[in-house]
């Protein structure tokens, strides 16, 4: 989904939210597991605090936790849809905001005024100019001691190599390839052939799975981005997500001269897919539904 109107039409109308984004978390076992085994640790430093906001919220997977975290946390999606729902599934939570956006603004935000900002599994569909506008956004309305943790693609390292499979375009204003000179999709028998070879060597590990990121953004543009804006990238993880291919990137940053505050450190994980599995095998023992009776908590 390179294009802000492409994501807009896709959680807007034409995704399924009938499970509200938990299949993305079933290599974990569910959200749950995935919260407590794999972002809480990542994040534990940051929270409890007074301002959380989060970026692209979808269903509400994360903001189910987040909403516990902050004395006031302000949710901004671009999805109409998903907003309505966050305000439904979270009501009797009165300290949360709800905002929908252009896919790009946070002027609804106030200036110094979030303590830590939070997105993860949403932003990797997010182009670089859609990150780049976010993060010199991000510099005015972090407090002095604010901080970020925001999960992006790192899929141009491998950019070329994408473009050369023609599976999606490699960047915001290329044409694609399977669309003709008026934008609509081309289908043939031929293109379909080739699209289920290219699903089954996906499947055998014969090829990557870009997992629909964003072929323009990287890891390096995301410092870069903080380093325009005002702000300090203090740490990086590279990571994989359905194979060995390192296409994400979860970027921590802060204020310079924060309490957070160090030298950028970046460490490339090629471990991730495997902790996710590794939770998920255990995950069936620790989950509140795992129980037949099980406490009440809003989802």
């Amino acid at each position: 989904m390179p294009t802000i109107q492409e994501n807009v039409k896709c959680w807007n109308g034409e995704y399924d939210w009938t499970q509200q984004g938990e299949e993305w978390s079933l290599p974990w076992g569910g959200s749950e597991a995935q919260w407590w085994g794999t972002l809480l640790p990542r994040i534990h430093a940051f929270v409890p605090c007074e301002s959380i906001l989060e970026i692209a919220p979808g269903y509400g997977r994360w903001t189910r936790f987040l909403k516990d975290l902050s004395q006031r946390l302000t949710v901004v999606d671009l999805s109409a849809g998903c907003i309505d729902h966050c305000r439904r599934r979270f009501a009797s939570s009165n300290h949360i905001r709800y905002f929908v956006n252009d896919g790009k603004s946070l002027d609804m935000v106030e200036d110094q005024s979030v303590d830590f900002v939070f997105s993860f599994d949403s932003l990797v569909h997010a182009e670089a100019d859609v990150l780049e506008t976010y993060v010199r956004q991000l510099a005015r309305k972090l407090t002095k001691n604010g901080a970020g943790f925001i999960h992006h693609s790192n899929a141009a390292r491998y950019g070329f190599y994408f473009s050369l499979l023609k599976m999606r375009r490699p960047g915001p204003g290329t044409p694609a390839s399977n669309h003709g000179p008026n934008g609509a999709e081309v289908h043939s028998p031929l293109r379909e052939g080739l699209r289920r070879g290219k699903r089954f060597l996906i499947q055998r590990g014969i090829l990557v799975n870009d997992c629909a990121r964003a072929l323009s953004m990287s890891a390096g543009l995301f410092e870069q981005y903080c380093e325009r804006a005002g702000l300090r990238c203090i740490g990086q993880e590279i990571i994989n997500w359905s194979g060995s291919a390192l296409i994400d990137c979860i970027s921590i940053f802060t204020r310079p001269g924060s309490i957070w505050d160090r030298p950028n450190e970046v460490i490339e994980n090629r471990h991730f897919v495997e902790e996710s599995r590794n939770i998920g095998r255990v995950s069936g023992l620790y989950s509140r539904n795992s129980f037949a009776r099980q406490p009440q908590a809003d989802r």
